[in-house]
């Protein structure tokens, strides 16, 4: 059992708080041309607005795919969990029939990479939130450059292939950390055009050119190669900085954008 590592710091511990919490921040409008996006994962005070407003547009699915970031250190460089995750919403069991159908040529089974990650656990109230009868894939990446991100998509799209399922690819990222707000801002809007140009060998130049402090880069790169392998296209349904709540001299950015296919 993966036990919730940021509950009662990054959102509520308790049920009735955290409902209360998502229910403002969420106002289903399901999408099913949504194939994948991207999610903020900062606590929900700073980041909430944002993700709820990509959560909401999410279409059901029977698996979600959380590629998140390794903020720890900890555990293999492209790790995926077979625990099962628990929230104060209560459980959601990882997919071990996505899991074991994936090729396993860069992704690995470890739980170590998971164990105090708190990326890809902020998105899963979300899930509980607004879904019903699904299961989660959690992949945690500590090798993040192009090559890596383009060999787990290919996993993720075989692995669909080879089962069948209905699929929805959540990368969690914030985007620039500890700036201005003016100055976070800027920076923010070259990499999200980037992003929206579909483009991934321009996204990783402009990532590389500004020294970009974007924490999940490699899982924003994960759902656009799976975005186009889909022939989806990005759109920016919204974007804020936690200096929209809190002080604007030392903010992080938050990006939330979609894939849809069929525009």
């Amino acid at each position: 059992m993966r036990r919730p590592a940021v509950a009662g710091t990054f959102y509520p511990s308790r049920k009735e708080n955290l409902e209360q919490m998502l229910r403002k921040f969420t106002n289903p409008r399901k999408d099913d041309r949504i194939v994948s996006c991207v999610s903020p994962h900062a606590g929900y005070i700073y980041s909430g607005k944002t993700a709820g407003i990509v959560h909401s547009m999410l279409p059901d699915a029977e698996t979600f795919v959380i590629v998140c970031p390794n903020h720890t250190g900890y555990g293999l460089p492209v790790a995926v969990s077979r625990d099962t995750w628990l929230t104060p919403l209560g459980k959601v069991e990882s997919d071990l029939d996505f899991i074991k159908a994936l090729p396993k040529r860069i992704v690995a089974e470890d739980e170590d990479a998971h164990f105090e990650e708190h990326s890809g656990e902020v998105q899963i109230p979300f899930l509980q939130f607004l879904h019903r009868d699904f299961k989660i894939v959690v992949i945690c990446l500590r090798l993040q450059d192009e090559e890596t991100t383009k060999e787990v998509a290919e996993e993720i799209l075989e692995a669909e292939k080879k089962t069948g399922k209905r699929i929805v690819v959540i990368a969690s990222s914030d985007m620039h950390h500890y700036l201005s707000d003016a100055e976070c801002r800027k920076r923010d809007k070259i990499v999200i055009d980037a992003i929206l140009s579909m483009d991934v060998a321009r996204y990783y130049k402009k990532i590389y050119e500004i020294d970009a402090s974007v924490c999940g880069y490699g899982a924003i790169a994960v759902a656009m190669n799976y975005a186009i392998a889909k022939n989806a296209k990005a759109e920016l349904v919204d974007y804020s900085t936690s200096g929209d709540v809190a002080d604007k001299s030392f903010v992080v950015g938050y990006g939330g954008i979609v894939f849809r296919t069929g525009d």
